[in-house]
């Protein structure tokens, strides 16, 4: 009977494995998509740099573009799982990651484009900068937030911090996003609707995260009311 048992047990489990190799081959598309779709952006940059075609201040339209991806990619990322949560989706779960490290990726070509093309490695004006003008200011915090996440972002690090601690440090990637958007809404000077589009976005990312969690601290001792 035992042996039946196991015998039971192992078949169940050897169907789990297989089913779960299949479904990682039915999407072995996607990872490859989403980089290349990710990395699109950039080779658009490349390809107008090397035509001369962006626009009459070719840095700042450099700066404007990486920092949009910045922001799209920081998003996406965190809409990974109000997606799982909400509707059942699980296939961008195997690519969040990716998409993350992407968004920092895109922030540090945008401090690396206002480093040295922007300020010519001026660090005296670009201490002044930061200290003063609140744009830059907000944008740099931004970007020095997503440094301890982009480290720890691999599977090595979640077994070193321990899964919570990893979890709580990586809830700094909203904060990322709250910089971000202030960064963007203070930078433009005229068009208010990407910044307005990017806020309102990171708002319903923020409800739809919070109301599972409101659910769940719900009372559990409350009673339906008596008949009459």
């Amino acid at each position: 009977m035992a042996a039946a048992d196991a015998s039971s047990g192992q078949r169940a489990t050897g169907a789990i494995e297989t089913g779960a190799r299949k479904r990682r081959g039915a999407l072995g598309w996607l990872k490859p998509a989403v980089f290349a779709l990710c990395a699109l952006p950039l080779v658009k940059l490349a390809v107008d740099g090397a035509r001369d075609a962006l626009s009459a201040n070719p840095i700042a339209e450099a700066m404007n573009r990486l920092g949009f991806w910045t922001l799209t990619m920081l998003l996406a990322s965190l809409a990974a799982t109000p997606l799982k949560t909400l509707f059942g989706f699980t296939a961008q779960m195997r690519v969040r990651r990716m998409v993350g490290l992407f968004a920092f990726f895109y922030a540090f070509l945008h401090f690396l484009v206002y480093l040295g093309l922007d300020q010519a490695l001026d660090f005296s004006d670009i201490g002044a900068d930061i200290a003063k003008r609140k744009f830059i200011t907000v944008g740099f915090a931004a970007f020095l937030t997503l440094i301890p996440l982009a480290v720890t972002s691999t599977d090595g690090a979640v077994k070193r911090l321990g899964f919570r601690r990893w979890k709580r440090l990586h809830r700094l990637t909203y904060v990322a996003a709250v910089l971000g958007v202030v960064h963007f809404v203070w930078r433009v000077k005229a068009d208010y609707l990407e910044p307005a589009l990017f806020a309102v976005t990171l708002a319903a990312l923020f409800l739809a995260r919070l109301a599972p969690a409101r659910a769940k601290r719900a009372p559990r001792g409350a009673t339906a009311p008596r008949a009459l």
